[in-house]
This record gives C-alpha cells, sequence and structure tokens, in this order.
C-alpha cells in the first residue's frame, strides 16, 4: 500500500495521471489511508467517491480531508475540492499556536490558486478573522518589506553640507519621504501584475515536471509524504506572524507575499500617514548647525552675527598661540652690546662676539615674528571661510525649504499611491 501511495503521488506531481490500477492490497481495518487513496483514484477518474470517502472520513476525517486536497492540488486537479474539506484539512488558526504543517501546505496551494479564488478568498478570510494588526508591531513589518535601518538622506539642496541633512530638524522629513517611496516600491513589486502568468490551472509547483521524490523542500508534497508514513519527521513549526513576515521579505514566493501583503494591509496604511505626516513638516525658520566644529545660529536674513563672533573669537583664541618672551635673545643683546662696549675699552675680539650675539637675537626675533604672522593669517583664513560656509548655509537652508514643497506632493502621491495597492490585494496577482 506504502509502494501504491508513493507511486501515486509521483505520478500526480509528475503530469496530473493516475499509475496504474493498484495491486490488491488488503483494507486495514481502522486505517484511514487505504480508502483515502481508494477515494482520490476514484475521484480522478470522475466517479462517485462517496463509498470510500465515507470510511476514510469515519476513520480520520482531519487527515483524509487534507491528503485529497493536497494530492489534488499537487495533480492541478484542486478545482474538484469540495469547500467543506478545505475547512476540515484547514482546523483553526490561532496567534497563541503555532501554524502547523498541514495549514501552511494548504495555505501555499490557495495562494498559488490551486483552489481557485475560492481558496484563496478562504484562507483570507482565516486570516482576517484574527486580526493580526492589533497585535503587530507596525516597525516589525515595515522591517519585513524593506529591511535595514534607516539611513540618513541628503537632499540635493544639502549636498554640499551633508552635516546638515543629519540634523534632527532636516534628517526627519527627508528619510520619511526616502522610506514611504521605498514602500511604495516593494508594495508595486509584491502586486504586480506580472505574476499572473502563473495560472491556477498547471500541477503545483511542477514547472519541471519531476518525481515527488524529487521535490521534499516543497511544503505540499513533504506533508503527503508525512501523511503517508514515508517523509520522516516534521522540522520546527512557526508561528503565524514569523510565517507572515517571512513572506513579506524580499526574495519570497509573490503568491504568498499578495497573502501577507493583504494582512498587513491596515497596518501599512496607518505607517504611510504617519510617514507622509512627517514628509510635510515645514523647515525650520532658525537653525543651528555646526561648522568648522563651531555652532552657528542661522537667520532667514543671514547667520546670527553674535554667534558668528563668538566663533570666530574662539577661532583667534586657538588659532594665536600665546609666546613667551624672548628672553634668549634679550640676553643676546645685553650681552652683545656688553661685548661691543668691552671692545671699544680693552679688547677688539669682543667686537665680534658682540655683533655675532645681536645678529642672533635678531634672527630668532624674525623667526618669531613669522610664527606670530603664519598664526594670524591662518586665523583670518579660518574666520573668512567660516563666514563663507555660514552664508552658503543660508542659501541652503532656502535651497531646502522650496524642495520641501516638492518633497510634501511626492510624499502624497506615495502614500495615495501604497493606499491603493494594498486595497487592492491579493487579486492583483
Amino acid at each position: 500500500m506504502h509502494r501504491y501511495a508513493e507511486a501515486l503521488l509521483a505520478h500526480l506531481a509528475a503530469n496530473g495521471s493516475v499509475p496504474p490500477a493498484a495491486p490488491g492490497f488488503r483494507d486495514i481495518p481502522g486505517y484511514w489511508l487505504p480508502p483515502a487513496i481508494e477515494a482520490l483514484a476514484t475521484i480522478l477518474a470522475g466517479n462517485d467517491p462517496l463509498e470510500p470517502l465515507s470510511r476514510a472520513a469515519g476513520r480520520d476525517q482531519q487527515r483524509t480531508a487534507l491528503f485529497l486536497c493536497l494530492a489534488l492540488a499537487v495533480s492541478g486537479q484542486g478545482a474538484r475540492v469540495h469547500a467543506s474539506w478545505l475547512g476540515t484539512a484547514f482546523g483553526e488558526l490561532s496567534l497563541d499556536r503555532p501554524v502547523t504543517h498541514g495549514q501552511r501546505a494548504l495555505w501555499l496551494a490557495a495562494a498559488r490558486g490551486a483552489y481557485g479564488p475560492a481558496g484563496k478568498i478562504f484562507v483570507l478570510r482565516k486570516l482576517d478573522a484574527l486580526a493580526v494588526q492589533e497585535h503587530a508591531d507596525p516597525e516589525q513589518w515595515v522591517q519585513a518589506l524593506i529591511p535595514g535601518k534607516p539611513t540618513v538622506v541628503v537632499p540635493r539642496s544639502l549636498v554640499d553640507f551633508p552635516e546638515m541633512a543629519e540634523l534632527p530638524e532636516l534628517a526627519r522629513p527627508s528619510m520619511a519621504a526616502d522610506r514611504l517611496a521605498r514602500l511604495r516600491s516593494r508594495c508595486a513589486e509584491i502586486t504586480s501584475t506580472r505574476h499572473a502568468d502563473h495560472g491556477s490551472t498547471a500541477p503545483l509547483g511542477n514547472t519541471a515536471s519531476s518525481p515527488a521524490m524529487a521535490w521534499a523542500e516543497d511544503e505540499p508534497l513533504a506533508v503527503l509524504r508525512s501523511l503517508m508514513g514515508s517523509g520522516g519527521p516534521e522540522g520546527p513549526m512557526a508561528s503565524l506572524g514569523t510565517h507572515l513576515l517571512d513572506d513579506l521579505r524580499p526574495g519570497a514566493d509573490p503568491h504568498l507575499a499578495a497573502i501577507a501583503l493583504h494582512v498587513a494591509a491596515p497596518i501599512l496604511r496607518g505607517v504611510a500617514e504617519e510617514l507622509e505626516a512627517d514628509s510635510r513638516l515645514a523647515p525650520p525658520d532658525t537653525l543651528t548647525v555646526p561648522l568648522l566644529g563651531h555652532r552657528i545660529h542661522l537667520r532667514p536674513e543671514g547667520p546670527d552675527r553674535p554667534s558668528l563672533d563668538a566663533a570666530e573669537h574662539a577661532i583667534l583664541t586657538e588659532a594665536v598661540v600665546p609666546r613667551p618672551l624672548p628672553w634668549a635673545a634679550m640676553v643676546l643683546i645685553v650681552a652683545g652690546i656688553a661685548c661691543l662696549v668691552g671692545a671699544v675699552l680693552a679688547n677688539s675680539l669682543l667686537a665680534a662676539a658682540g655683533v655675532t650675539m645681536i645678529g642672533l637675537a635678531g634672527w630668532q626675533l624674525w623667526q618669531r615674528r613669522k610664527l606670530v604672522q603664519a598664526d594670524a593669517r591662518f586665523a583670518d583664513a579660518q574666520i573668512s571661510e567660516l563666514r563663507e560656509l555660514a552664508e552658503g548655509a543660508v542659501w541652503a537652508l532656502h535651497a531646502y525649504a522650496r524642495e520641501s514643497d516638492e518633497r510634501a506632493k511626492q510624499a502624497t502621491d506615495d502614500a495615495t499611491e501604497l493606499t491603493r495597492l494594498v486595497r487592492r490585494g491579493p487579486r492583483a496577482a
């Protein structure tokens, strides 16, 4: 019986056909699988499966329903599934319990259209009944759609002043607008009609027409093999929230992503409203910005004079290095004069020593003057650069204010389009 069941599954997965007639294996009293296999073969043959179906359901109603729903989905005959079988096979979802492998397999089959629109609506209603959005952290859903921490966005107006883009008053609107645009793009990707070519009539996941043995990683086939006793131990189960968040991540199955997006729609609408509101925040009239390590207060008419004067004073204080009196040069000068006087009174050799000392003292005083002048030039250059930066920052702030109208308009368009996309839901896919 198990060999025939495996052959049956392989034929169904390969081309949707029924294998040769079953060998005369005996019915096993109390075991649901033999009559379930008989009922499946009867359904695929186009006959009435009532008698074997009743026997199988009487032994294990849920396993029988799950077996028939998944086997017909794998064979591309999901339209033959009775609506009551789906309800029996699926059972009840809960936020407090993990999603069973059988539930996830039916979820996947319905998302891929194996049971037609009715199957997709069935799963949506099961998810809607739990009100997942009331127990969810919106940030988790946003992170699932667009992974990564929010980063500072440097608008065109602040390209020359990237440090200004990091100020909270200017960073918040730009980052909100950028995040809203990325959310819209991801939602458009999920709901894109390019996924419509995955027809619901083709056998589930059977694009390569390969035997079921080669598809062990496919949830419906893995569950079927487990039901027949040949699939090995089941892996760990995940919570409902974990499945939904995983389905939203980039690279996830587009059919599952469409279902998860429908569940996340109320959350995303709220997030879009908040991001749009942040994107529309008006830029401040006055702003304190760091320039060359000094905090300058900017006003619409120009840099604030007191803050600029304080910065210039700090530059002068830091640039001009306090230097001690040139005691060495003074001593050399006094000694040189003494030598000259001694040369007049006593020895002419002292005149040469005196001249040398006075020359050395003059060279030291000249070097000291050069250092003082260099400090002054550096301070003047720093002050000049600070004034230019302050004036440029004021004009950049004006340009940022002009950009804010364009950014607010784009944010409104993005929020409106995002709301439209999530309202369309999985029907778009």
